[in-house]
């Protein structure tokens, strides 16, 4: 399986735990990517933490593999400047270059760090998409006010999708969503920018990208931020990482062996 993670330094807790989910939960060989770059203000990803990572996938799997790709000259000459102070940081958008990067096979399944495998995600990613630019999951609180005329067309949430890079190079969609995020700000650039231009997208069932509370069919746990309406309205963000409120506020125990085993290897790969 093709993985791709994006981000700097700091997801570095988040890609362990996703990581270590999906060499649990899959027989496949895993090839991750992981993309980083240079930018004032952030520190990118050190080649050394995922040299570490790389030795502890082969010990579980001699063919599984992680590879860390510098994009920051891609990114510097197609720069986002109207997006690149918002809610999220510019490294979420590094997906949107991924079909300028060479070394990318053109199936790839991207998840943010923030996604943990709870079963196997060999479906998902075994779903024939030669025809689609984008597989996922419609936006579970975007689906209530982003409607479109069909179904077919449901706002989709970006923190797990398949992607057939061939067909996107193609269509142009990634290039398309650079020069709209260039020139327009959004509190949601990279998703909101996909879901205006995609137009060769599959949405599949819930259970690939669970957004809001994991079942006993949930392939795919997405802490993403939430809405609470108790005592009033307001957000709650939760990572995998801060283990205390996952056991303690979301009550969830779904995956305490990653958990453990993320503890004990965090040392040797943030560094």
């Amino acid at each position: 399986m093709n993985i791709l993670y994006c981000g700097d330094k700091n997801i570095l807790d988040g890609l362990i735990i996703s990581v270590l989910s999906l060499a649990k939960q899959t027989k496949e060989d895993l090839n991750i990517f992981v993309l980083t770059m240079y930018l004032k203000g952030y520190e990118q990803i050190p080649y050394e933490s995922i040299e570490e990572l790389d030795k502890i996938l082969k010990k579980k799997n001699p063919k599984h593999s992680i590879k860390l790709l510098d994009i920051t000259e891609i990114f510097y000459s197609d720069i986002p400047k109207a997006n690149l102070s918002t809610f999220f940081t510019p490294y979420c958008l590094l997906r949107l270059y991924a079909d300028l990067v060479p070394e990318l096979p053109s199936k790839l399944l991207y998840l943010d760090t923030d996604v943990v495998a709870l079963k196997d995600p060999y479906k998902l990613y075994r779903v024939k998409n030669t025809d689609y630019e984008l597989v996922g999951v419609v936006d579970y609180y975007g689906q209530h006010w982003v409607r479109t005329i069909s179904a077919e067309q449901n706002y989709m949430n970006s923190g797990v999708l398949l992607m057939n890079l061939d067909l996107i190079r193609e269509t142009g969609l990634f290039k398309m969503t650079r020069a709209r995020i260039g020139r327009s700000k959004m509190l949601l650039p990279d998703q909101t920018s996909l879901n205006i231009y995609a137009q060769h997208k599959m949405l599949v069932d819930r259970k690939f990208n669970e957004q809001k509370q994991e079942t006993d069919e949930t392939v795919f746990r997405h802490f993403s931020t939430t809405f609470r309406f108790w005592p009033i309205l307001h957000t709650q963000k939760i990572k995998p990482w801060n283990i205390d409120k996952v056991h303690n506020v979301l009550h969830c125990h779904a995956f305490d062996d990653v958990l453990d085993e993320y503890l004990k290897v965090r040392d040797k790969v943030i560094q």
